[in-house]
């Protein structure tokens, strides 16, 4: 019987090393990172590096690539598949026996592995996976006849900043999604295709600009966008830039997907990208030893919500849709959980929570949804070119998306996180947030007034927690609320990592920095009824 037993074990274990498994390999080093720096335009186009100015964001070692030659190496190693790589973080994404990625190990350029089965890093419960999309099937104001469209921009008043010429025009958005056949030919882009303001297209999977995908999914979000049929139909930003992204592969559910998602947000970066929309979340995946647990998605942990707050750090504003489980996980999807970003849940044509959004909070306690747009009944353009109507947060989110951007064109030189939570903090029900609305249905007129009319600051600073100086040297004050004595303070590097955590109170609100290298970090403040986020820069 032993013998049976350790036959057994060996071929479990023998059996267990010849699968297949999925890892990050995070590199120790890059080459020429200070020539890099000193010279932006060679790592970086001149959108990109005129946007960081504008909103005094700073040129790091992430902003440099990858070194080539690791990647070279890498891609011919025995028994290895390259599948995507990530400056911010340092690393590729590549598929291979256990043996066979821990011999990259050997490369003295090598410094860790992440893998996709947490269970090879760290016990971890596992679930069945789920298709994400089984739910969705100038000087004169401008009038539009907004068709079908018009019940869900008039709702959250993107409508205000059409009429104040406020249209996306000189901003630049970027896609990701599965696919967008037939983008060129389809009569609503056509403005877009004939007026140069696509600017460029990449799939990350095929590794060329051939974007066609799977499935119309990518077509239906971006016509939210920038859709115009007339009298039928507009977009929410119709005159934007764009660029369009694939970085899914629609017949399996593969963590590789969240690498090629943050390669994209790397890329759009790079290229002068104002805002990224993502309707698309992860949590579950087919082989279930990669899936999600619910601890993981605290904002921080998983690789899409790392990439996410790093997009942030950035400049950029990410709106990303909650996903749609409802209340069946508990939270919303990963990137939605990332602190950095907007994650936009769904109503129905009446402004009333659709059953299907994706609830908060995220499991370290913020409020998610951050924000509601209409989901349900969403207006859309097919692949043929015509308008139907889908269900599901991947088209709240483009909505919103849209209109964030036109808010922004408004004020180009406010920072991405001024907008942000300006748009919080007007939207329906702010001061009354809900685990299934977040801070309520989005108001654009009201966010447009109170970008440009500092009278909300006051109110805002009353019923919330401010940190200053920053940049910031060696002492972070920090400003309480109204009626607020006490609270904590954690801050996060730009892994994720937690680096320091300690009380403060109203009286002794400040804290010393002195300890911690210089760097972006991401500061929550919690007290009982308030939590707020914010990044900083150690100088």
């Amino acid at each position: 019987m032993k013998k049976v037993v350790l036959l057994v074990l060996v071929f479990v274990f023998q059996f267990g090393n010849a699968q297949i498994q999925d890892a990050w390999v995070f590199f120790a080093d890059k080459e020429n990172v200070q020539f890099s720096i000193d010279n932006p335009l060679t790592i970086l186009t001149q959108e990109a590096v005129d946007r960081k100015l504008l909103h005094e964001v700073l040129i790091d070692e992430r902003d440099v690539p990858v070194t080539e030659a690791y990647v070279t190496q890498i891609k011919n190693a025995s028994g290895i598949t390259y599948w995507a790589k990530s400056k911010w973080m340092n690393c590729v994404y590549v598929q291979g026996t256990m043996p066979d990625i821990e011999a990259l190990l050997n490369l003295s350029f090598v410094a860790d592995i992440e893998w996709a089965d947490k269970d090879l890093n760290f016990p971890n419960p596992v679930g069945t996976a789920q298709d994400k999309f089984t739910i969705e099937n100038q000087t004169s104001r401008i009038e539009y006849n907004y068709g079908a469209a018009a019940n869900q921009i008039e709702m959250i008043e993107g409508d205000y900043l059409h009429e104040l010429d406020f249209t996306g025009e000189g901003m630049i958005i970027g896609v990701t999604d599965s696919g967008f056949p037939n983008f060129a030919t389809n009569p609503a882009f056509s403005h877009v295709v004939n007026n140069n303001r696509l600017l460029g297209t990449f799939d990350f999977f095929s590794r060329t600009t051939n974007v066609e995908g799977t499935g119309q999914h990518g077509v239906n979000t971006t016509s939210d966008i920038v859709g115009f049929l007339e009298n039928q139909f507009v977009g929410t930003a119709p005159n934007a830039s764009l660029y369009l992204f694939r970085t899914e592969y629609g017949p399996d559910e593969n963590p590789r997907e969240e690498a090629w998602y943050v390669e994209a947000l790397e890329r759009a970066d790079s290229l002068g990208v104002d805002v990224i929309n993502t309707s698309l979340g992860y949590q579950e995946y087919d082989n279930p030893n990669y899936t999600h647990t619910y601890e993981d998605l605290n904002g921080v942990t998983t690789f899409a919500a790392r990439g996410a707050n790093i997009a942030f750090e950035k400049g950029m504003i990410l709106v990303t849709s909650a996903g749609n489980a409802g209340n069946g996980f508990g939270t919303v999807a990963t990137p939605a959980d990332a602190i950095g970003l907007l994650a936009v849940g769904a109503v129905n044509a009446a402004g009333n929570y659709a059953s299907f959004s994706s609830r908060g909070p995220t499991v370290d306690g913020r409020i998610k949804p951050d924000v509601m747009a209409q989901g349900q009944g969403s207006a859309v353009i097919r692949e043929n070119g015509t308008v139907d109507f889908s269900n599901g947060t991947s088209f709240s989110s483009p909505i919103l998306a849209g209109a964030v951007t036109c808010l922004w064109q408004s004020k180009p030189d406010a920072k991405n996180y001024e907008i942000m939570q300006i748009v919080r903090e007007t939207a329906s029900i702010y001061n009354n947030p809900t685990d299934e609305m977040g801070y309520g249905v989005a108001n654009f007129r009201d966010a447009y007034n109170a970008l440009h009319n500092l009278g909300i600051e006051d109110q805002f600073l009353n019923n919330n927690f401010a940190v200053y100086p920053n940049p910031v040297k060696d002492i972070l004050n920090i400003s309480f609320p109204q009626n607020v004595t006490n609270a904590e303070i954690t801050l996060y590097n730009i892994l994720g990592k937690e680096v320091m955590r300690t009380q403060v109170t109203a009286s002794g609100n400040q804290v010393m920095l002195s300890s911690l290298p210089q760097g972006i970090y991401i500061a929550t403040v919690i007290a009982e009824e308030t939590k707020n986020s914010f990044k900083i820069i150690k100088q």
